[in-house]
């Protein structure tokens, strides 16, 4: 429901409201709110209450460029240790997800997008890189689902060169088409700011 924007940022979160809803009691509700406290998701202050939380350009800068490294370390891996079934899995969620986007089915081709990365991940056969990108990745799901509807093919163009990469076992490839990929998404995200919140690195663009 965040994600869709069926409720806002900076919008207080009723356990009992969201509860009857959803169709569940209040104790579900309060656990999904202490895991979504832990994403990024959700803010919880102390005697107010839970509130979506606000998009903050920075924050949201800070998070990509971090993601950025770990995504093309994990694709420099996927390049040398991926297996055909990896790349079949792959190959299938580009293939879904250029379908979802000319559907216009914003959170499908979001989930898609979400997955091809991860399948880059299990194809490094670096059992602690998911655990350690899937915090991050709750924290940025938030601006891929902003910019999967404005983004369209070009987003998936750059994947398809990625799974290139990673299919020819060209390691330097995959490392910088993988940042330049991330690069884009920081490019995309300036654009959707407003004027002044979000100034994109220089340095990161090189």
């Amino acid at each position: 429901m965040i994600i869709v924007g069926e409720l806002a940022p900076g919008e207080r979160l009723f356990e009992d409201r969201l509860a009857e809803q959803l169709g569940v009691s209040r104790n579900p509700v309060r656990e999904a709110l202490r895991a979504l406290e832990g994403t990024g998701l959700v803010e919880v202050v102390p005697r107010r209450g839970a509130y979506v939380s606000r998009f903050e350009p920075h924050r949201a800068r800070q998070l990509l460029e971090l993601r950025s490294v770990l995504e093309s370390y994990a694709a420099e891996l996927a390049a040398s240790n991926r297996t055909d079934d990896d790349l079949v899995a792959m190959r299938q969620c580009i293939e879904h997800g250029r379908k979802a986007t000319a559907e216009n089915d914003v959170v499908a081709a979001a989930g898609y997008h979400r997955d091809f990365h991860k399948l880059i991940e299990h194809a490094s056969k670096n059992e602690y890189l998911e655990p350690v990108v899937a915090p991050l990745r709750h924290q940025t799901e938030m601006v891929f689902s902003m910019l999967v509807d404005t983004r369209g093919v070009t987003g998936w163009e750059e994947h398809e060169r990625i799974l290139e990469a990673i299919e020819r076992q060209d390691v330097d490839a995959a490392k910088y088409s993988t940042m330049h990929h991330m690069s884009s998404v920081l490019h995309d995200l300036a654009a959707t700011a407003p004027d002044g919140d979000y100034t994109p690195d220089a340095e990161h663009d090189e």
